[in-house]
C-alpha cells in the first residue's frame, strides 16, 4: 500500500518527464539559427544499416547560420549528405571535400507562423501527459484507505500544486520557443 508522500514522488517524477519529453521535442524544432540538435533526427544509410547521424560525423555550429559535419569515414561524405538533404529539414547541404557545410535559410514569416503552431501543439501534448499523472495519482489517492480525510485533502492540495508547477514550466517553454522562433 501506497503513502501520500509515496504518491506525490511518483505523480512528480511522471511529471517530471512530460516536461523533459516537451523540451527534447522543442529542441529538435528549427527556429534560424543554426544548432547542432537540428540533425539530431537525421539517420545516415551507412554500413548496411541507417545510423544517427552523429555517428557517423562530427556536427558542429561554426556560426549563427550553419552547420558543419566532419565525417568519421571519408567514403560516407555523400551518404550524409543525400541523409540530410531528403531529411524534411528544407536543408541543402553542400559538400567540400571533407567537409559538409549545411546553410540554414532564413525562416519566412508564414513557416514561422506554421511552427509556432507545432510548438503550441506540442507543448498541449506535454501538458495532457501532466494531468493524466495527475489523474493517475488522484485516483490511487482517492483509494488509499486508513487515512484521515484532512491528510486526504492535503495531499490533494499538494497534488494540484506540483500540477501546476509542472504545467508552468511547459507554459514557460512555449513563450520561450515562441520568442525565439519569431525572433528575426
Amino acid at each position: 500500500m501506497s503513502t501520500i508522500p509515496e504518491l506525490l514522488k511518483h505523480a512528480k517524477d511522471q511529471m517530471g518527464k512530460a516536461v523533459e519529453s516537451t523540451k527534447r521535442e522543442f529542441s529538435s524544432i528549427r527556429t534560424g539559427k543554426a544548432t547542432t540538435s537540428l540533425l539530431d533526427t537525421v539517420r545516415v544509410e551507412a554500413y548496411g544499416q541507417h545510423l544517427p547521424l552523429n555517428q557517423v560525423g562530427l556536427v558542429a555550429a561554426p556560426e549563427a547560420r550553419s552547420l558543419t559535419v566532419q565525417p568519421f569515414d571519408k567514403g560516407l561524405a555523400h551518404a550524409i549528405e543525400k541523409a540530410i538533404r531528403d531529411s524534411d529539414l528544407g536543408l541543402n547541404p553542400a559538400n567540400q571535400g571533407g567537409l559538409i557545410r549545411v546553410p540554414i535559410p532564413a525562416l519566412t514569416e508564414e513557416r514561422r507562423k506554421d511552427l509556432v503552431k507545432v510548438i503550441h501543439k506540442l507543448g498541449e501534448e506535454g501538458r495532457v501527459a501532466v494531468r493524466h499523472a495527475r489523474g493517475d495519482a488522484h485516483g490511487k489517492l482517492k483509494k488509499l484507505e486508513k487515512i484521515a480525510e484532512d491528510d486526504r485533502t492535503r495531499g490533494e492540495k499538494d497534488l494540484q500544486k506540483v500540477t501546476d508547477d509542472h504545467i508552468k514550466q511547459i507554459d514557460q517553454l512555449i513563450a520561450a520557443k515562441e520568442a525565439e522562433i519569431m525572433e528575426v
